[in-house]
């Protein structure tokens, strides 16, 4: 007899997450034929790109080479390496960031000792030395385009937009693990995010490949350090405070799933934890 309520509970929340799935999908074709309206690009606003990254080898030359190649004004970007490492990340991140000051561009590296609040710390770490008035996100394992800022900026089409969400694509999915992983990242932007921004429904900021309005960060408390979610946290005290999103299908970035079973564990977890909070 025990078992039966927690198989109650279970079952009855997979039924009303089941319910929940098939409404966004009744969204979905509801709106699927909805366009965005652009505004013309008549001025090029501060930039600040920022990179927020923990031991990350691997990767960290790739996405500094990608900022640092963005088509934008030099002297209208500014990029932060936000880096929190333990490792040799940081020394090439410095050699990166130094071969690209001495290319005229601004870039810095900001290392933090301590890992105070993880990455919602260090964004709010850059936060404080940002001049920016749009804020672009990086996580180390993405590669944007040169036309990113260019296709993504026009979309804060009123000064109620506070920020705006690209579709994250996948650099390489040849093992089964992250094959299967980007199934599920594809129906949750394709789906998901499409369904909720269309309907006029609160959507979470997935942390990267986006761009804030420096102004909706700062009157929506700045970056919470209490939850492993800071972008869903922030995504919803914007929502509340009145600012509005934008999810933009048509505008790609590149970014690679993880492909060992730990790995994956520990990202989920993450999540989960995040969620949870």
């Amino acid at each position: 007899m025990l078992i039966i309520i927690p198989y109650t509970i279970a079952t009855t929340w997979l039924a009303l997450y089941g319910l929940h799935v098939l409404s966004l999908v009744v969204l979905y074709l509801r709106h699927r034929h909805d366009r965005l309206q652009p505004i013309a690009l008549t001025d090029y606003p501060i930039v600040t790109v920022q990179l927020p990254m923990y031991n990350e080898p691997h990767v960290v030359e790739r996405v500094i080479e990608a900022a640092a190649n963005l088509d934008w004004p030099h002297d209208r970007l500014q990029i932060q390496v936000l880096d929190d490492s333990t490792d040799r990340t940081t020394a090439l991140a410095r050699s990166r960031v130094e071969t690209y000051r001495a290319r005229g561009i601004d870039i810095e590296l900001l290392h933090r000792s301590s890992r105070a609040g993880y990455k919602a710390g260090a964004l709010s770490a850059g936060l404080d030395q940002a001049k920016g008035n749009f804020i672009a996100i990086f996580d180390a394992d993405f590669a944007p385009e040169p036309g990113f800022l260019k296709q993504m900026l026009p979309h804060f089409n009123s000064d109620s937009i506070g920020f705006v969400q690209a579709r994250w694509d996948h650099l390489s999915t040849s093992a089964p693990l992250a094959q299967a992983l980007a199934i599920g990242v594809d129906g949750h932007f394709t789906v998901e995010q499409f369904s909720r921004n269309r309907s006029n429904l609160p959507m979470i900021f997935n942390g990267s490949a986006g761009i804030w309005r420096t102004a909706c960060i700062e009157s929506s408390g700045g970056w919470g350090q209490d939850t492993l979610c800071e972008d869903m946290d922030l995504s919803l005290r914007a929502a509340m405070h009145g600012w509005r999103c934008v999810f933009v299908p048509d505008v790609t970035v590149l970014q690679e799933e993880p492909d060992h079973v730990v790995s994956i564990k520990n990202q989920h977890g993450r999540w989960a934890k995040g969620g949870a909070q």
